[in-house]
């Protein structure tokens, strides 16, 4: 699909035309899915999301601004929404797990040594504290990187800066973590 049919479609969705809609469905689906279940590495939440994603496109269709890509636009929307749908089901994954270590424990009793689970949901929310001491674009670059799996040249290529800012920030932000005893893994 070409700019101006992209175009041409968005316009059809602006004015309440499921056409458009479908039109870019058929040209992207498969690109959408792929890049999602990139992010994801799970066949039933990129369906998920992928199909959130069209839902989302038709409420969002008035914030394209033509001349700019519009795959990339895509790209980004569809890369989001994965990244997105990762922290919250980890955010809930945490939660899931503190409250059966609760559970488990009797009312009045307390712990001697923590637990497995409890060193996981402890280091869970060490690295959160962690990446909060980063500067948002570094978190940014970070959370692309580690959790979207992507390069620095798609980074680059996403969020619109040379690839050379993407990699000193990368590496800035992985020094204040090793600082914070986070040095495998980055």
């Amino acid at each position: 699909m070409t700019d101006i049919q992209f175009e041409a479609a968005m316009i059809k969705i602006r004015q309440g035309d499921k056409d458009g809609l479908r039109e870019i469905y058929e040209a992207y689906i498969g690109l959408i899915y792929a890049i999602v279940k990139d992010v994801l590495q799970s066949k039933e939440n990129a369906e998920d999301v992928t199909s959130e994603f069209f839902i989302k496109l038709w409420d969002r269709a008035d914030t394209y601004q033509s001349g700019r890509g519009h795959k990339a636009w895509l790209t980004t929307i569809a890369r989001n929404m994965a990244i997105d749908y990762l922290r919250k089901y980890r955010r809930e994954e945490v939660s899931e797990l503190i409250d059966d270590i609760e559970s488990e424990r009797f009312p009045g009793q307390e712990a001697e040594q923590n637990s497995p689970v409890e060193q996981e949901v402890i280091a869970d929310v060490t690295i959160k504290e962690a990446l909060s001491g980063l500067k948002e674009k570094e978190r940014q670059i970070i959370n692309l990187k580690i959790l979207g799996e992507m390069t620095f040249q798609e980074i680059a290529g996403v969020l619109h800066i040379p690839l050379g800012t993407v990699t000193w920030r990368y590496q800035n932000a992985v020094k204040k973590l090793r600082r914070c005893g986070y040095g495998t893994g980055f």
